[in-house]
């Protein structure tokens, strides 16, 4: 299926090819119809699939841009997505002239006020600041016919729940709601069941969670050993562009310092840093100004950044659904992505579960040596020299070197001029800044549980893991470590999963004409 078999408005159609996409993805594809028809909608699929086009198209093709009045409102969990959901919604709204604006905590709340006060057809905020505006009666929503809920367990989890609620009760009831999850916790459904009216749940498969465009390895080392670790593989793969994981702010900050005193161009964002800040370094990083970002899963959730090549998963995430959301980072418009799982040794029962959500196997990885690393950089400096040598620009300063450089060519010979040169531009290992990263407490480890680092279901033995996984990139990609002498995982039942893959968060196993708490379950092939 194409977007024009879609049945939008010839002027969002233009606007959606301009931006380059010709096919929808599978929620666009599925949730598109059902709301251009104005049902309520649960969509449930992870960040990275296309959800803000999936309820934006259909949202936009029903704005009166002749009547200026706010008739969509969008609530989104972070001031980033937010920000991009407005970037996204003014960009498919340009060509029929629909007014975006965005609202947030951290910013001038009297700036945003002037702006609603310019004219709003949809406006994006958070919760906590869509509150704010409506107490000081700033934004008006009794003409709001679409109602749109993005990243509603992200707001769930963070506490958002009551704040959400309150919105909800002073929009109209007669609307259109929808709403959008990775996950489909009670609280969700209840909101499904409490403000929408029959909603139709769309539901991507499982299988489709994680792309074949992403290569999914991890590497069995010690907390103290990871930065070394992940360095030097940086020094192998030479990333375009990565992202790091972190797991608390403290170890976002420790990071950042880490990689920029041994002379990477990083940056770090999490929830603490203000909003200018923020914004900046994505900026920075969209633009190739930076190399790495390091990022918690909170600060991370929703951004849409292309280009990305490798994802540095440098804490193994809590929650299943969080490492799809990571690796979705990568892997985009048709590209090929990486990414790699630093695991401690009591941490890995984490990544049979992952995969069991996934579908798909991660490959061991051989840690590079400092000496491999070292290599590495050299090659890359060697190659930087001769491009610099080719460069015409460079070459016309040459002449005002001139004297100089003969003077040192009858001092030194050109073996020990290289010598130098080749000294100043790879940083010997054994000179290597010391960086200390402060340990975290590893997830824990229950050796009479369920899966989560101990007995549980979907454990791995010794002979599954010493299985040869294939050799992608030489030295590099090789065996799940031989000398990991993990105990065998013993089946169990699945009742004491609920350490990681809590209750609210299984996926229910129903058939797409099943009705239940008040919603049709449908999954994509049912049409």
């Amino acid at each position: 299926m194409k977007f024009t078999e879609l049945n939008l408005a010839e002027d969002i159609i233009a606007a959606v090819e301009k931006a380059g996409f010709v096919k929808p993805s599978p929620i666009q594809e599925m949730t598109i119809p059902l709301a251009l028809e104005g049902k309520d909608v649960i969509g449930q699929a992870q960040t990275g699939t296309g959800k803000t086009a999936a309820f934006g198209l259909p949202t936009l093709n029903k704005i009166d841009v002749a009547n200026n009045t706010i008739q969509a409102l969008v609530i989104a969990p972070t001031r980033e997505l937010a920000v991009q959901s407005q970037e996204e919604l003014f960009r498919f709204g340009r060509e029929k002239g629909v007014k975006v604006r965005s609202v947030y905590g951290g910013s001038s709340i009297e700036r945003q006020i002037k702006a609603l006060r310019s004219g709003a057809h949809i406006v994006v905020g958070t919760p906590g600041r869509l509150l704010d505006l409506i107490k000081r009666k700033a934004l008006k929503l009794n003409h709001i016919e679409t109602l749109i809920l993005d990243e509603a367990d992200e707001m769930l989890n963070m506490g958002f729940l009551e704040d959400i609620e309150a919105i909800i009760s002073r929009v109209p009831e007669e609307r259109q709601t929808l709403l959008f999850s990775a996950t489909m916790p009670d609280p969700i459904k209840r909101i499904g069941v409490k403000f929408m009216k029959e909603p139709e749940h769309v539901k991507i498969a499982a299988k489709e969670l994680t792309t074949e465009l992403v290569d999914q390895y991890y590497i069995r080392v010690k907390e103290n050993e990871k930065f070394d670790t992940m360095t030097r593989l940086m020094d192998v793969d030479q990333p375009e562009l990565s992202i790091v994981f972190g797991r608390t702010k403290r170890r976002v900050d420790e990071l950042t310092r880490g990689l920029k005193l041994r002379g990477y161009r990083a940056e770090g964002i999490h929830g603490d840093l203000d909003q200018g800040k923020r914004l900046r370094v994505l900026r920075d990083f969209k633009n190739d100004n930076l190399d790495i970002l390091v990022a918690t899963d909170v600060a991370a959730r929703g951004l849409d950044i292309s280009g990305v090549t490798h994802v540095y998963n440098y804490d193994i995430p809590q929650d299943p659904e969080s490492y799809v959301h990571r690796i979705g980072r990568t892997g985009r418009a048709g590209k090929h992505g990486q990414s790699i799982t630093f695991v401690s040794p009591n941490e890995m029962g984490y990544l049979s579960i992952i995969e069991n959500l996934t579908k798909k196997r991660m490959k061991g990885l051989k840690p590079a040596t400092a000496q491999e690393a070292f290599q590495a950089k050299k090659k890359v400096a060697l190659k930087k020299i001769e491009a610099d040598f080719a460069d015409e620009k460079i070459r016309a300063n040459f002449d005002k070197f001139k004297g100089d450089a003969v003077k040192l060519a009858a001092e030194f010979s050109p073996e020990e001029l290289a010598l130098y040169i080749l000294t100043l531009t790879v940083q010997d290992p054994d000179t290597l800044p010391e960086v200390e990263i402060a340990r975290e407490k590893p997830l824990p480890f229950k050796p009479s549980g369920g899966g989560f680092g101990g007995k549980g279901k979907g454990g791995r033995g010794r002979n599954d893991r010493n299985r040869r996984d294939g050799d992608r990139r030489g030295v590099y990609r090789g065996d799940r470590n031989h000398d990991d002498r993990r105990r065998d995982f013993k089946r169990k039942s699945n009742k004491n999963r609920k350490d990681f893959e809590q209750k609210d968060n299984k996926r229910p196993h129903r058939t797409s004409s099943e009705k239940k708490n008040g919603f049709v379950i449908r999954n994509k092939g049912d049409r």
